[in-house]
């Protein structure tokens, strides 16, 4: 059977990684991006270059209208989803709570919260017995500051996560019975360019030491949780939470 697996945010940092590793796992990959398409097309490029299938699809997950799109898009390229990463992450420039519009906050949460759900709910009417479908695996890309605050640099993301922690858990349970596993993996301090994008480019080798494990993750390691969670590997696992985070 044809496995396709659609992941937002998928040109860069942990989406990227997870596009080429689930390529290599034998999936047809949907890679979704917003605004960078030379890195979603770069990725799709590895990927063909090793012999896998592998599109690019433009759209901004926050948008209802741009979500059917995309899940369309991929369906039509490349055959019935099986598996979606729930990727894609908006985190603004460091920040106090005090110092919040509300016009950054809705940012945040349109694409992290909004976005996770639209795309988790498109993903079940595809995948589900209910609808017809054949089952399939959802994992939602949370974040350890979803359990640690982001004291004095971005609660707002944290707390778009807590979010996408709650969805992981309440979905998991809903759609059970419907043959679709709903997961999430919560990266702790990764080597991405997402601490470039909050105003601290050297966040990781500042905060390293605090890390049991001595250092930062890679996106690899993120999406080797990832794809083992979707795997038949996980077969009985659903409503987890996994961190990956070096233990802190």
């Amino acid at each position: 059977m044809t496995k396709t697996i659609l992941i937002t945010g998928g040109g860069r940092g942990i989406g990227a990684a997870t596009a080429r590793l689930a390529a290599q796992q034998g999936y047809a990959v949907g890679v979704n991006y917003r605004h960078n398409a030379e890195a979603a097309r770069r990725v799709v490029e590895d990927i063909q270059q090793a012999g896998g299938r592998a599109i690019s699809i433009q759209a901004d997950v926050s948008l209802e209208s741009d979500t059917k799109r995309l899940f369309n898009q991929v369906e039509q390229s490349l055959g019935s989803i099986t598996a979606l990463v729930n990727n894609a992450g908006l985190l603004e420039q460091q920040a106090r709570v005090d110092e919040l519009d509300a016009a950054r906050i809705q940012r945040v949460f349109a694409t992290n919260v909004i976005g996770s759900f639209l795309c988790a709910g498109e993903a079940v009417r595809r995948m589900s017995t209910r609808y017809g479908g054949q089952g399939g695996s959802i994992v939602n890309v949370s974040s350890r500051a979803a359990v640690l605050g982001s004291a004095g640099e971005y609660v707002d993301y944290a707390a778009s996560k807590g979010a996408v922690d709650t969805l992981t858990t309440g979905l998991a349970r809903e759609v059970a019975a419907e043959r679709i596993r709903v997961n999430g993996v919560r990266p702790g301090l990764i080597e991405t360019d997402i601490h470039a994008l909050g105003g601290e480019p050297g966040r990781v080798a500042r905060l390293a030491a605090g890390v049991p494990l001595g250092r930062g993750g890679t996106p690899e390691e993120v999406a080797r949780a990832i794809m083992w969670l979707l795997s038949d590997e996980a077969a009985f696992v659903t409503g987890a939470i996994l961190d990956v985070s070096g233990g802190r």
